[in-house]
């Protein structure tokens, strides 16, 4: 098949470009011709909560990508629309995260779809987001309608699919493993490489820090003083995406300065392996969630995980066999953590990660797209 992802890639950088670069490898291992139609402008700087949008690492070397879609110009979507549309791509694949990209997105879809030939699925991170504003659903609406099938990762996704498309085909595809971090390290070859000391243990927050993520209830969990008893730091590894200050305040309001190990620029992908490997468990202490690639990256570098028990997470993290799922408050986090550590159960979890990691293969996403695909032109 001739393959277009339409979506986040090099040179920005992020999970969004990391999915969509993997699923283009994966394609191309499988023989089909793949590129993929990327931004001039994905964000106005004004709009965007980091520091950069900007990767500082090389560009992949075995994938073609076009820097073409301006978010905000109509003129842009129809050139790009057109453009596409001529080449007759027997597949379009277009993430779908946050309705602002919904007019882009949607018009280049509707007139792709006027060759006749071209399927269009989406890959949906989330159909509600996390954070939202008024006119959210009225521009989703939009895209849905311009999309032929959809791919949900997580099943809490694919019910919310369900109130602005019920006829459209439609599947659950977990996430797929993030593979592409490198290769697993030893713990003390990572403690050494970030400059850790080796006689404590680990437990990692890893990735934007924005609110619904839940920082702040992992730092009240942490003020339990169990975890000073038992040589247990917590390192923070992430930019922030909203407001630091309340954090660092929360942080000195707990007593907890010299504790929690700060590394708050962007993660280079290069970097990223350190920082799982040196952690004994990751914790995502969610408030509000759909799935989240930090429990595949956990997954690849066969690290348990405690998870909070909104939207798909418990799909992939199930309680008691490779990690915690539990409610998002400060006292449930802070026991299943400490009973964690307090009982070893670090080598009964690794155990069955490594059986629990064979669900979550880029040919399985790859699969269910292609069903879809199937699905359709059979209609």
């Amino acid at each position: 098949m001739k393959v277009i992802i339409i979506g986040t890639a090099y040179p920005y950088r992020g999970g969004l470009t990391a999915f969509n670069e993997r699923l283009a490898e994966e394609y191309i291992s499988q023989g089909h011709d793949v590129e993929i139609y990327t931004f001039t402008l994905q964000y106005p700087s004004f709009l965007f909560p980091g520091k950069t949008q900007y990767s500082e690492e090389p560009a992949p070397k075995n994938l073609k990508i076009k820097r073409s879609i301006n978010s905000i110009n109509p003129f842009n979507w129809i050139k790009v629309g057109r453009e596409i549309r001529k080449k007759q791509p027997d597949l379009v694949l277009i993430k779908f995260w946050l309705p602002f990209m919904a007019p882009c997105f949607g018009t280049i879809l509707k007139i792709i779809r006027k060759n006749n030939h071209t399927r269009i699925i989406s890959i949906l991170d989330n159909i509600i987001p996390h954070e939202k504003r008024i006119g959210d659903r009225t521009l989703t609406q939009y895209f849905v309608n311009a999309a032929d099938g959809f791919v949900a990762m997580s099943k809490s996704v694919l019910n919310d699919l369900n109130t602005f498309d019920g006829k459209k085909p439609k599947a659950f595809s977990p996430h797929p493993l993030y593979d592409n971090f490198g290769e697993k390290i030893s713990q003390e070859e990572a403690i050494k490489k970030l400059n850790l000391d080796e006689n404590q243990r680990y437990m990692l927050f890893f990735g934007f820090i924005r609110d619904y993520k839940g920082l702040d209830l992992l730092l009240k969990a942490y003020a339990d003083n169990r975890f000073r008893s038992n040589n247990i730091k917590l390192i923070v590894a992430g930019e922030f995406y909203n407001n630091a200050d309340q954090y660092f305040e929360l942080e000195k309001e707990l007593k907890l300065q010299g504790e929690v190990i700060w590394h708050t620029d962007f993660i280079p992908d290069s970097e990223v392996k350190y920082y799982f490997c040196a952690a004994d468990i990751i914790v995502q202490p969610y408030k509000s969630a759909t799935q989240s690639g930090v429990t595949q990256i956990a997954y690849h570098f066969e690290k348990p995980m405690l998870v909070t028990d909104v939207g798909g997470l418990s799909e992939i993290v199930p309680h008691g066999k490779v990690g915690y799922t539990v409610n998002a408050n400060e006292n449930d986090i802070a026991d299943a953590l400490i009973d964690f550590f307090e009982n070893n159960k670090n080598s009964d979890f690794i155990e069955n990660i490594l059986q629990e990691k064979e669900k979550y293969t880029w040919s399985k996403m790859t699969d269910t797209i292609n069903s879809l695909t199937n699905h359709d032109n059979k209609k």
